[in-house]
């Protein structure tokens, strides 16, 4: 699975829901042009998928540096849209209020699909919803999205200790309690809660990798959903083997307000 980012080096850019295209604002007489126009013709030979990507970023830089344009959330956009949708992307991001997809990313009405959880955990309404998206609106790119300072991954953390302190407490000698621990995976995998299931198996999988800070334990449990996500969902593996869909992960940091693109 790959991620692929364009990047925009020049300031002068306009955005519509058909293009992310830079344009030139020189003269035709300057020797830039052509590079400019090289570039325009590279973009309109990429997937839509890495177009609507590099829009996406583009509207968080916006985001960030305090000057969104909140693009197409007027009267006339909302006709638009009366008869259906046909969103770009669909997103995967945690319920967090500190964390809405469309603000952002600087998006408009009609623009992303958004399926949001408590840390961005899987069930199969999450699926469903996202094999709507997939297979009936036709998007291109899913976003998983997760963020600084996780609430769900610290729940999640506090139940992994418990469990661990459980499952050593109840073990009768030190070789016994070793033989449990090396078992910890699938009690973690068989737990009632869903949160210690999905968060706490990415708490797991970061300190076994020897990860210990709060941030690389969010930048694995991205990786763990998008795992969870392809081995539960035939629609999303299809769409990805057929190259018709795209999956980006990403991690939004609530401090400078960018989304920072991770890569597995």
């Amino acid at each position: 699975m790959s991620v692929l980012i364009m990047l925009w080096a020049k300031p002068d850019y306009a955005c519509s829901r058909e293009s992310a295209l830079p344009i030139a604002t020189m003269g035709t007489s300057s020797p830039l042009i052509m590079e400019v126009f090289m570039a325009q013709a590279d973009v309109e030979q990429e997937s839509t998928a890495n177009a609507t990507w590099s829009r996406m970023l583009q509207g968080n830089r916006r985001f960030a540096e305090g000057k969104p344009d909140h693009p197409w959330q007027d009267k006339e956009t909302r006709q638009t849209l009366l008869d259906g949708q046909n969103p770009d992307a669909a997103v995967l991001a945690c319920s967090d209020s500190r964390v809405p997809p469309e603000i952002i990313f600087d998006e408009g009405l009609g623009d992303l699909f958004t399926v949001r959880t408590a840390g961005q955990l899987i069930d199969s309404a999450v699926i469903a919803s996202l094999e709507y998206a997939v297979k009936k609106l036709h998007v291109s790119l899913i976003c998983v999205l997760g963020h600084e300072h996780c609430g769900a991954i610290e729940a999640a953390t506090q139940e992994l200790d418990d469990l661990m302190r459980t499952i050593t407490s109840e073990a009768d000698g030190s070789l016994e309690a070793a033989d449990a621990m090396d078992d910890l995976d699938e009690h973690i995998a068989d737990a009632e809660s869903i949160i210690l299931r999905q968060a706490g198996m990415s708490v797991w999988q970061a300190r076994e990798a020897e990860l210990k800070e709060h941030e690389d334990i969010e930048r694995v449990h991205v990786a763990h959903t998008i795992e969870t996500l392809v081995e539960q969902s035939p629609v999303i593996q299809q769409a990805l083997a057929a190259d018709k869909l795209m999956i980006v992960g990403a991690r939004y940091q609530l401090d400078s307000g960018k989304v920072e693109v991770l890569s597995f």
